[in-house]
């Protein structure tokens, strides 16, 4: 079973070879336009994807799929997870400015440096979730001698399940702290790249 969007199902296979939790990454964009800061912001507002979280729409997104793969062990009644390994799908969703062109140096100059913080930021997500997933592995080995593979299996579960909600926290909580110092942020990288240029 698979889940979307900072979520995932356990999906449980005999004879998986084991693996460390590996992560594929894929991108896709949506296109604004404007030639000011006000039209980019109005575009990122209007045309950026939308959070199921929030139900809001966003400069950007990552939409993050689980798939974790469980091998089990029976020996005289006592169940184990002898393999396990978590992979994560990540697509990631980014914005396009298509009318660069027609604007002046400085809305230039913001956008670029605007654009690679909400790509930072996004990939900062995948690396939440790619720790999330090793987490998630180390604990289902733990999973050892129980009475009979059913309750071995209940246990993978439950396991998964409340590491899930770890991480869908962890993400949450990062959301919130980069909320907070978005300003902040986008200053300080504004005047590091001034200082470069101007080297």
């Amino acid at each position: 079973m698979k889940k979307l969007a900072l979520s995932a199902g356990l999906l449980v296979l005999q004879a998986v070879p084991a693996m460390s939790a590996s992560v594929s990454k894929t991108y896709s964009y949506f296109r604004i336009g404007g030639t000011t800061l006000e039209d980019i912001e109005r575009d990122l507002q209007r045309r950026g994807p939308q959070v199921n979280a929030s139900g809001s729409r966003h400069p950007g997104a990552t939409r993050m799929e689980f798939t974790t793969n469980v091998t089990y062990r029976d020996r005289n009644g006592f169940c184990s997870v002898v393999k396990a390994s978590v992979s994560v799908k990540a697509n990631m969703i980014l914005p396009r400015w298509t009318r660069s062109r027609g604007a002046d140096k400085d809305t230039r100059f913001v956008w670029e440096t605007l654009a690679a913080d909400i790509k930072r930021h996004e990939e900062s997500h995948v690396t939440i979730a790619k720790n999330h997933a090793r987490d998630m592995e180390a604990a289902l080995l733990d999973l050892t001698n129980y009475r009979g593979c059913d309750a071995t299996k209940k246990a993978a579960q439950a396991t998964t399940d409340r590491l899930l909600e770890q991480h869908d926290r962890a993400q949450a909580q990062f959301d919130r702290v980069e909320g907070v110092n978005f300003e902040k942020r986008i200053l300080g990288l504004l005047e590091r790249r001034l200082e470069r240029i101007s080297r």
